[in-house]
């Protein structure tokens, strides 16, 4: 366990490559061990949880090659997984436990996943109760919807879903089972979640199509798959993970910041859409379309901020960016208003309390409520003791909160950044 010591500071300069996108790493791992054919994958996020899906992979049979410029999978085909040896490691990573439940789902043999207190504590019958009306046996072992799961084999039919959340990873699970299934599987979300899942199927060779409907719910359908094929995958940059240099770029006096290669989907890219409704100074340069997945560059200069309200349809494309966006809001100028975020209290921490908690004890005025919080603007944040709680986005947020706080700030168990950015606090001493 380590603490780290964030002293504030002016002046951030410089240009940051952004590691790679943790979603689209985790995906490309999983199709290319179901591919037949090798998947070269470049820009790979070797985070801890991208690496619990390798290892995951490389106990049912594949061989995953790891070197510092790419990772390549020799995929089996969707049918070349082998029965593990012992329970699958899925570590801290949410994403893992539950995209791999639909694929297990599909296999002809048993496997266990579990992970650490965290993982086994965060609810899982979202992606339960759908896998199992397409026939999938899966059971909770401690009887209370969490992990470990026990899969055993079972014949999955197509179904027709409405999904109470808009989740990327109850999409993700149901249309990973659905390769497998004996007819077309479709699932509606109330609103349109990160669509990744989708445009890499359809790069392997699957058939997929995803809409949004007049009334603005959003359905995917995916036909069964007989193979899948290798592709060659350069992971854009993760804008969840460039979220923090952007909001240190706006909020930290003298400022400007190139951030590169960041991933700018649509239905990833609401922080920025909320930066310009703050009044943020970002200019995007360099865009590009690389396999479906749109990227650029973005320039940021420091900017007076004012307060905003944030809801509906725009909350699932900033869900994991909401503690950054409540620190920036405790900056700016006014209130902001963040509702329809209940899906904040089954993260990694329930980041409603743990954003409180941190903001408070930084002399923000922030109030929770039952779907996110309220946050009136426009006081001096003071240095102050943050408790990650191992929460990576709570650690890397009050981080940034503190380089213009008034004192030293620390943050306890700062090596929780490790799950999704190891390289965080490097690259923040060479922005000063």
């Amino acid at each position: 366990m380590s603490d780290r010591i964030i002293c504030p500071c002016k002046g951030l300069h410089g240009e940051i490559m952004i590691p790679g996108d943790k979603s689209i790493s985790h995906r490309s791992i999983m199709l290319g061990a179901l591919a037949l054919g090798t998947t070269e994958i470049t820009n790979f996020l070797e985070g801890a949880d991208c690496l619990s899906t390798i290892g995951c992979f490389q106990s049912m049979g594949i061989q995953i090659d790891r070197t510092p410029e790419k990772i390549i999978v020799h995929g089996k085909g969707m049918h070349g997984l082998a029965a593990p040896k012992d329970i699958l490691n899925v570590g801290n990573s949410g994403t893992t436990t539950r995209l791999m439940s639909g694929i297990l789902s599909a296999q002809d043999f048993t496997s266990v996943m579990s992970g650490d207190a965290s993982l086994n504590s965060r609810p899982m019958g979202r992606v339960i109760t759908p896998l199992t009306q397409m026939g999938a046996h899966i059971t909770s072992v401690n009887g209370n919807l969490c992990a470990p799961l026990k899969i055993e084999p079972g014949t999955l039919h197509g179904i027709d879903y409405t999904s109470p959340v808009a989740s990327a990873q109850v999409k993700s699970a149901i249309l990973l089972a659905g390769l497998y299934a004996d007819g077309e599987t479709s699932v509606t979300e109330p609103a349109l979640s990160r669509n990744h899942t989708e445009l890499m199927l359809k790069s392997f060779g699957a058939d997929v199509t995803s809409t949004v409907n007049p009334d603005g719910t959003a359905t995917a359908h995916v036909k069964p798959c007989q193979e899948l094929y290798g592709q060659s995958i350069c992971v854009p940059g993760d804008i969840s993970s460039a979220a923090y240099f952007i909001a240190a770029g706006l909020l930290t006096l003298d400022s400007e910041l190139l951030v590169k290669n960041v991933g700018i989907n649509k239905t990833r890219a609401g922080f920025l859409e909320v930066c310009r409704n703050m009044g943020a100074d970002i200019t995007l340069v360099n865009e590009s379309l690389e396999g479906g997945e749109p990227r650029a560059d973005i320039l940021v200069r420091t900017s007076k901020l004012h307060g905003t309200t944030i809801e509906g349809a725009l909350i699932p494309t900033l869900i994991d960016e909401i503690p950054m966006i409540a620190v920036m809001a405790a900056c700016a100028e006014g209130t902001t208003i963040i509702k329809d975020a209940a899906e904040l209290k089954v993260k990694e921490t329930n980041r409603i309390d743990t954003t409180t908690e941190a903001l408070r004890s930084m002399d923000a005025d922030i109030t929770p409520t039952d779907d996110g919080m309220i946050i009136q603007g426009g006081r001096a944040l003071h240095g102050a003791k943050i408790n990650s709680y191992l929460d990576h986005r709570i650690a890397m947020a009050f981080a940034i909160a503190a380089l213009s706080a008034d004192g030293d700030t620390i943050i306890h168990d700062s090596q929780c950044v490790d799950v999704s950015y190891p390289e965080f606090f490097e690259i923040l001493d060479g922005c000063r």
